[in-house]
């Protein structure tokens, strides 16, 4: 008999009594058990009573990164320290990572959110899932494993090795599912073609996050592997890890756990909501979480929610691919740019690969230039790469307002990894 990890009732009225109802709890544990947050919402004029409505949630003081790094080693611990079975951890900004501590009850709420991850992209018990990501302090590899030992589906766990032991496994165990970086991703896709295993494998589906990938690099990898679909999860350390969302077979959006988390969309300037449908900072308050709770936490990630119903038939809410972060944007000629904008422009030019670079650097007569890199597919014709060159050129000029040099690279030239690709190198400096 299947189990579902979906939620009972997902009707707009019954989320949002479940919302509230986690509101007021999670308001009153923090309160009660977390001096930092006794403090922060004394400072606000704010107390458990006050959460009365959904609406009352503007009045709760944001909580940021930086609270993180202040409260180190244990921040926002809401728990005595005996309820803590496990710390997770990401790297920080300045050195010191930002560290999460978890009771027994947020790894079992995490595992249920993940399996409903692998349900919501049609696995089945039979199929067997490839682990190629980290283990160890980050939250990837066992949140991964975890959900897929919930799940009832069975796991392959090897993390970020090599190509040639992640190709061995693909063979000999014949996995249907390889979760991944979108760069890892990408690497073990170009791996199969060069070994021309692609009809000796059961390769049928990807799930991979982590990073902002464009469009081009998921054509790029369907059309090397003939993998029938591919999937984004969405994963932050603070928020349990990977798997508070998944996008879902329909392909238009992800569709995250809003019986587990409340998402604001918020203008990272003004820290307003943004209009329905408009980008902004996601904020995201957690509604069960015990050891580390989260309230109004400012994740500085990009999105923005989708309004409708899904084709899908699911109706837990939408936000969509994440677009890059609020604190990646660099400002070039006076122009603020994100590099998903880079992603979005270079993904519907035909004849280049998924990989890019961009380069800044500052003249001796005090001017920026920027230089894109890109590699071409098909062709190695120095007149076509002069038109591709123009193409991306005209494009980046149309779509962002900004020149750019461009230089075409032959396919596989730039380099691939198994964690996150850099794209964007500020070569310019303060003495500059």
């Amino acid at each position: 008999m299947s189990v579902s990890f979906m939620p009972v009732r997902a009707s707009r009225e019954d989320l949002h009594a479940l919302q509230l109802q986690g509101l007021q709890w999670t308001v009153s544990h923090a309160y009660r058990n977390s001096p930092f947050y006794r403090a922060k919402l004394d400072a606000a004029g704010v107390g458990p009573d006050a959460v009365r409505s959904l609406d009352d949630l503007s009045r709760l003081p944001l909580t940021t990164a930086s609270d993180l790094k202040d409260g180190y080693p244990f921040p926002l611990r809401s728990v005595p320290f005996e309820k803590i079975v496990r710390i997770h951890a990401s790297s920080g900004t300045t050195g010191k990572r930002k560290v999460l501590c978890y009771s027994q009850k947020d790894i079992d709420d995490w595992a249920c959110m993940f399996a409903r991850c692998y349900e919501m992209a049609r696995l089945t018990r039979e199929d067997r899932v490839q682990i190629a990501v980290g283990y160890g302090l980050w939250t990837a590899g066992v949140g991964f494993q975890l959900g897929c030992e919930r799940f009832g589906a069975m796991a392959v766990p090897i993390g970020p090795a090599n190509t040639e032991i992640h190709c061995q496994m693909l063979l000999d165990m014949q996995s249907t599912v390889f979760c991944a970086t979108a760069s890892m991703a990408l690497l073990i896709a170009e791996e199969i073609e060069r070994r021309g295993i692609q009809k000796k494998i059961a390769l049928k589906k990807f799930i991979f996050g982590a990073e902002r990938h464009s469009a081009g690099m998921r054509r790029r990898i369907r059309e090397i592997t003939g993998v029938n679909e591919l999937f984004d999860i969405p994963g932050l350390t603070e928020l349990y890890g990977p798997g508070t969302g998944l996008e879902c077979p329909a392909h238009e959006g992800v569709h995250y756990w809003a019986d587990y988390y409340i998402l604001e969309i918020l203008n990272p300037e003004t820290l307003e909501p943004v209009a329905p449908g408009e980008v902004g900072e996601m904020v995201v308050t957690t509604l069960r979480k015990e050891a580390a709770p989260l309230i109004r936490y400012r994740t500085r990630d990009l999105t923005r929610l989708i309004p409708g119903d899904c084709p899908c038939g699911n109706p837990l809410p939408r936000h969509d691919h994440l677009l890059g972060r609020s604190d990646d944007m660099f400002i070039f000629r006076a122009v603020n740019i994100y590099p998903g904008q880079i992603d979005h422009v270079l993904s519907q030019i035909s004849g280049i690969g998924s990989e890019y670079q961009v380069h800044l650097y500052r003249r001796e007569d005090g001017r920026d230039v920027m230089l894109v890199k890109v590699e071409q597919v098909g062709s190695d014709s120095p007149d076509a790469d002069r038109k591709l060159a123009e193409t991306v050129a005209a494009e980046v000029r149309r779509q962002i307002m900004v020149r750019c040099q461009v230089e075409i690279l032959e396919y596989g030239t730039l380099p691939r990894t198994e964690r996150k690709s850099r794209r964007v190198f500020d070569h310019r400096t303060v003495e500059d």
